[in-house]
């Protein structure tokens, strides 16, 4: 086993390494690969890079100016997307920021600017003499970070307090996430405050406290009696969709509302602790602030949209609830810290309650027995492009809103590029007809086999003939290079929505009736409700437009990965396009399961 002739210089456990291999004997591929991995230049380099960035990583001059590299790239590529005159330099930054390995060193550096490096003390060891009392004295400076109780708050240093119900003293109730109580590393949950500022909090509420922390300035000082084995808890790397709205000032059950985190439908949530049943702590993918906010709990969320439905069971466009609804007066879940007040009761689910309740539709659409989910977070990542494998972009809407006008609109931009797949049917083929062109014809045997084996995305019987959409033909489009664009019945949405197609659903919205009737009226549309003739819309159709979109939205709303209203055909498919050009180009946020 020959050495490099530089070897002197080399790391000292690269030298060790090498020197055990020599006792190893024999002459194996194995032994020869790694010798040849452990003498090569390349690792060398790199050894020596992570030694020089180990000696001076404790510098404070080395620190990241952003944490959020990547959200800046998608904005730059959102920027792009408008430029109408293509220039070189153009050209060669969109093609350096979609090369894969770009983007992971960013999403790499992003990882690496999140974490904390501050030194965690080690936890106070349970060995340790009774008889003294261990104190811990902590100093931080204040910020503009909350520290409060259940009852109220103030924006202090990054921590909630409160009274321990068996011993009457004031506790840290919980540490925020990246904020300067979690930075020190010393102030854990379950800390015991004995005094702020040289002050006895002896017999003081936490109001009191706070009132101490409001009039104090620069530096506070805080004695503590630390909880034994209760250190920090690492960083979860867990990131959801938020399928709700939520505003931490309108929520009278959280336990700090300046510790709240808002956030609307869509937006992407850092998980980084659940420890509490009831209250997530998060941070928005992204954003600049790094002190983690809190949010409602999967289950408690769930609870909340359970009661409210039982409570008030009405659709959003006013008729009878689509949910059948249960028992209104319900002992859901034991008090807890996040009520208000002794007498209120967190909304949990009950365990009598279904967190799944039957669908009641027209009887005209008696096949569409769904089961609606309880929407609150869906965990996700990101799903980068794949050269060559676009993934389908499915539109889905209420008839008459004009998701099929807008497919075959995209289409007409680039036939070449953008193909919808050929249906199958079990009617005769026609003299005129050529199988394979416009429908691939098969018999009704062998479509009905294909049908109960699930082979179909999504069929129908018209005329007493079979219609469909399978998904091999899905696939078959997607892995030639194309961009497959469909624009199939709402039911078939669960079909498609899988790891195995991985499609981008848009979700086409009627504007507003007035501006639906108005916009249709001046257009002179026809009406898609009647295949046998050529007339406007009614006032009925326009009507079931409206309540049909409320209701694919109430049902499948989580599953939407955009919306576009289609007021006027021309934006509408303009919107469309910057969405196909954002698939192919940029990383985006899936279902979890879908990148495993």
């Amino acid at each position: 086993m020959k050495m490099d002739s530089s070897a002197e210089n080399w790391d000292p456990a690269l030298i060790k390494l090498l020197t055990s291999l020599k006792e190893v004997q024999s002459d194996g591929e194995d032994v020869a690969f790694l010798s040849e991995l452990l003498q090569s230049k390349q690792l060398h380099a790199l050894v020596q890079a992570h030694n020089k960035i180990v000696a001076n990583g404790k510098d404070d001059k080395f620190y990241p100016l952003l944490s959020n590299a990547m959200q800046v790239t998608l904005e730059v590529f959102q920027m792009l997307a408008d430029v109408i005159s293509v220039s070189k330099e153009y050209e060669e930054l969109l093609s350096l920021l979609q090369k894969p390995h770009f983007q992971a060193i960013l999403c790499t550096h992003d990882a690496v600017a999140q974490k904390d490096y501050y030194p965690h003390l080690p936890d106070v060891p349970s060995d340790a003499d009774d008889e003294e009392e261990t104190v811990k004295i902590v100093q931080l400076v204040k910020s503009d970070e909350p520290l409060g109780g259940a009852q109220s708050a103030e924006p202090i240093v990054g921590a909630t307090i409160k009274t321990d119900e068996e011993t009457g003293k004031i506790v840290i109730a919980r540490v925020m996430h990246g904020g300067a109580a979690d930075r020190s590393g010393l102030i854990h949950a379950g800390d015991e405050v004995i005094e702020v500022n040289g002050i006895s909090v002896e017999n003081k509420t936490p109001s009191d406290v706070l009132a101490i922390l409001q009039s104090s300035e620069g530096t506070i000082t805080f004695k503590l009696v630390p909880s034994f084995g209760k250190g920090g808890s690492r960083e979860s790397k867990v990131r959801v969709r938020a399928l709700f709205n939520y505003n931490s000032s309108d929520d009278p059950y959280i336990p700090c509302k300046e510790a709240g985190l808002d956030f609307k439908k869509g937006d992407i949530l850092h998980i980084v602790s659940q420890d509490d049943a009831y209250w997530w702590q998060a941070r928005r993918e992204g954003d600049r602030v790094m002190r983690a906010g809190l949010i409602p709990s999967r289950a408690l969320q769930e609870g909340r949209i359970i009661h409210e439905r039982q409570t008030d069971p009405q659709t959003m466009d006013g008729n009878p609830a689509l949910c059948s609804p249960t028992t209104a007066s319900s002992d859901c879940g034991p008090k807890t810290p996040c009520s208000p007040n002794p007498t209120a009761t967190a909304l949990l689910p009950c365990k009598s309650t279904p967190k799944v309740k039957k669908i009641i539709y027209d009887i005209k659409e008696n096949d569409d027995f769904d089961r609606e989910i309880i929407p609150t977070y869906e965990e996700v990542a990101r799903l980068y492009p794949r050269p060559g494998l676009v993934r389908p972009i499915v539109l889905v809407g209420a008839p008459g809103v004009g998701r099929n006008e807008l497919r075959r609109r995209l289409i007409a931009t680039d036939p070449e590029k953008y193909v919808t797949p050929i249906p199958f049917t079990s009617r005769p083929q026609k003299a005129s007809e050529q199988n394979g062109k416009e429908y691939v014809f098969v018999s009704r045997e062998k479509m009905e086999q294909d049908i109960s084996e699930g082979k179909f995305i999504e069929h129908g019987e018209y005329k007493g003939n079979l219609y469909g959409t399978s998904a091999e033909s899905v696939e078959s489009i997607v892995n030639s290079g194309r961009v497959c664009v469909i624009s199939p019945h709402w039911q078939a949405l669960k079909m498609l929505r899988t790891p195995r197609l991985r499609p981008y659903i848009v979700f086409i919205r009627p504007p507003s009736r007035d501006r639906l009737v108005e916009t249709r009226t001046s257009a002179n549309a026809r009406s898609t409700f009647d295949k046998d003739s050529s007339r406007s819309f009614t006032e009925e159709e326009f009507n079931d437009i409206i309540r049909s979109s409320n209701r694919i939205n109430f049902l499948y709303g989580y599953m939407f990965d955009e919306e576009i209203v289609n007021e006027d055909l021309a934006s509408a498919l303009t919107q469309l396009l910057k969405a196909s050009w954002k698939v192919q180009s940029e990383p985006l946020w899936v279902p979890a399961s879908w990148v495993q």
